[in-house]
């Protein structure tokens, strides 16, 4: 690796993209998480960043928004001026917002922080990560403002403008909710969201997500301004069976019990009124106790008073009006922070303006001044670099030039190498096809006449005491020239001659005195047609043909038992046409015996190697038809 440092920097370059690359997929995982309400996995994910410091924001940022302030911890929060990055500013930020919130500390901080988390967040022009911050904006308004509030307005509906998944919706349609009225309405609601509106932002959901209570508890708060008590009482049952225990979920689960609070006392069960009352204290929203306290005071004051405990009833109802009190004070201030935090930051960019405007000259000059050293420098490379491709290329074309050498003479010693094969391969073909030929010559010309001097034989064995048989004598003849004939073919072999009457005769004169010879009178019959084959065709053409027409002719003898044999010869001009066919016991066509030999299937690939077809039509005891066609 040091004698290239130039590869060296670019693999760490490439590794370093990579795990960018990696970094980035897995922000974005961590994100949807986050807002599917799924902490307990985001955390898991925030392990996979390679970035340390972004690692530890990370999973802090996950366990504040899981125990939502609800347990006791103290994750450490730390200011972290020191650094650059807008996306690592931004999740800082979020953090301190959080931990803020979550420990009822001065809310003005609060929203400074998620203002200055969602400003870093427009800088990193990630759209995941300004929907969140967007998010962590819209909770702290939608409780701690009031619903008139414009920035609130202009917020959600930048949020709903990025939104684009079922989940991201739904969070869009509850801030809506909260937008157009009470987290908890009062009886002097003349209106709230239509039924199938509701049901439409369940069914966006899955089965068991965590997001589906909230929604029933909505509907159920419709369900008791419409009257129908009943089902609203299920309904408000349904959410506190679906609802999970874990911290974040806390508040619904005390909005429930409030709720079936108000239900049991306008039914004057004032007892089971204020048993929700004492189980609701154990949800009560430590990040939010005072508006907690408010609604268990102002219920539980409802319910002694039914109960006849005025007294009672008078304390809780002055207790209510002094929270309200300060509820209503920690709003305005959050209000005015809020206006503060607008007025400064439009100040600050007023300034930033003034200050880029001031800087623009010198900075042109630094620009200048820079281009003229990256060019210089980059010049500098660039030489070097020429220099060295050069200098490995002329290595390379060296490098070359001796392999090309070696393979040169590697190629020589092969090409001999080769020769000397093809050499010994041609020897040992030729003699091969010698044994091939004279095996053939053998079997397709000597053989055949054997074969029917063997059946002459058999037939006058058969008949050498019937008087009946007639030309006894003319078969014996044949016989004996047969027998002659058979005599002269083996010395013909032993010449290495053709056969004399295809050298002679031809083709059609030759078949035609094999038919004469073989014919044999009652026993076996064999009728000669031709067509158009008055001139002679090539001397090795007609060799070959008499060849396979003699072998058939065998066959139909030895296997077949034929008594009648029907050769006919048509030439189409440039096909020659031969059929042959007999009234044997015939065979399954299908099934044509694979082991090379020297009947059928010599004969297929004898026709095959003149280019010809060869074709069968045999049926088991009705003969068979043998039809071959060979160019010519």
């Amino acid at each position: 690796m040091k004698k290239y440092p130039l590869l060296c920097i670019c693999l760490l370059f490439l590794s370093f993209v990579r795990s960018s690359a990696k970094d980035i997929n897995h922000l974005q995982t961590y994100f949807d998480l986050i807002i599917n309400l799924e902490y307990e996995k985001a955390k898991i994910k925030a392990n996979d960043i390679t970035s340390g410091i972004l690692k530890e924001d990370l999973i802090i940022l996950s366990n504040l928004l899981f125990y939502n302030g609800q347990e006791k911890i103290k994750p450490k929060i730390s200011y972290r001026d020191q650094i650059s990055d807008p996306f690592q500013k931004c999740i800082n930020y979020l953090n301190i917002g959080y931990d803020r919130l979550y420990h009822n500390k001065d809310r003005t901080t609060v929203i400074e922080s998620f203002y200055n988390a969602y400003t870093f967040a427009k800088e990193t022009k990630r759209p995941y990560l300004i929907k969140f911050c967007l998010l962590s904006i819209l909770e702290l308004y939608h409780y701690e403002y009031s619903q008139t509030n414009k920035q609130f307005e202009n917020y959600l509906l930048e949020y709903k403008r990025l939104a684009k998944t079922p989940i991201e919706k739904c969070w869009a349609f509850k801030y809506e909710i909260y937008f157009d009225y009470q987290a908890i309405p009062n009886d002097d609601d003349d209106s709230f969201l239509l039924t199938n509106e509701l049901e439409e932002q369940v069914q966006l959901l899955n089965k068991n997500h965590r997001f589906r209570p909230l929604f029933y508890s909505l509907k159920a708060i419709q369900l008791e301004l419409e009257k129908k008590t009943l089902e609203a009482t299920k309904l408000h049952q349904k959410v506190l069976i679906e609802t999970s225990d874990v911290p974040f979920l806390k508040y619904l689960k005390f909005r429930t019990h409030i709720r079936l609070s108000e239900i049991y006392r306008k039914q004057k069960k004032y007892s089971t009124g204020l048993k929700h009352i004492d189980i609701a204290k154990k949800f009560v929203d430590i990040s939010d106790s005072l508006r907690s306290k408010i609604y268990i005071y102002n219920y539980a004051s409802l319910n002694n008073e039914g109960l006849g405990n005025y007294f009672l009833a008078l304390k809780q109802r002055d207790s209510s009006t002094i929270l309200e009190q300060q509820l209503s004070i920690q709003k305005n201030t959050l209000q005015n922070s809020a206006m503060e935090i607008k007025l400064r930051t439009a100040e600050k960019e007023k300034e930033i303006v003034q200050l880029l405007n001031t800087n623009l000259k010198t900075e042109a000059s630094r620009v200048q001044n820079r281009n003229l050293l990256i060019g210089s420098l980059s010049l500098i490379l660039v030489g070097s670099i020429f220099v060295f491709l050069v200098y490995k290329n002329t290595k390379r074309k060296q490098r070359i030039a001796k392999q090309e050498r070696e393979i040169e003479i590697q190629k020589t010693e092969k090409l001999l190498k080769e020769q000397e094969l093809t050499a010994i391969d041609a020897m040992i073909s030729g003699q091969e096809k010698e044994r091939q030929r004279l095996a053939n010559e053998l079997h397709d010309n000597l053989g055949s006449t054997l074969a029917t001097v063997k059946l002459h034989f058999q037939h006058l064995q058969n008949n050498k005491d019937n008087p009946k048989i007639e030309h006894i004598e003319e078969l014996y003849t044949k016989t004996n020239t047969l027998l002659d004939e058979a005599y002269q073919k083996v010395r013909t072999i032993a010449h290495e001659k053709n056969s004399g009457v295809m050298a002679n005769q031809g083709l059609l004169p030759a078949i035609k005195n094999l038919a004469k010879q073989v014919s044999n009178g009652d026993g076996l019959h064999i009728e000669i047609q031709d067509y158009g084959l008055e001139e002679r065709l090539d001397n090795a053409l007609e060799i070959s043909i008499f060849r396979m027409i003699q072998e058939l002719i065998t066959n139909a003898i030895k296997h077949a038992e034929a008594s009648e044999i029907h050769i006919s010869l048509t030439n189409h001009d440039s096909l020659l046409n031969i059929i042959i066919e007999d009234n044997g016991r015939g065979f399954d066509a299908k099934i044509l015996p694979k082991k090379e030999g020297m009947g059928l299937r010599n004969i297929e690939k004898r026709v095959e190697h003149l280019e010809g077809t060869f074709e069968i039509d045999s049926t088991i005891g009705k003969g068979t038809n043998i039809i071959i066609n060979i160019p010519i």
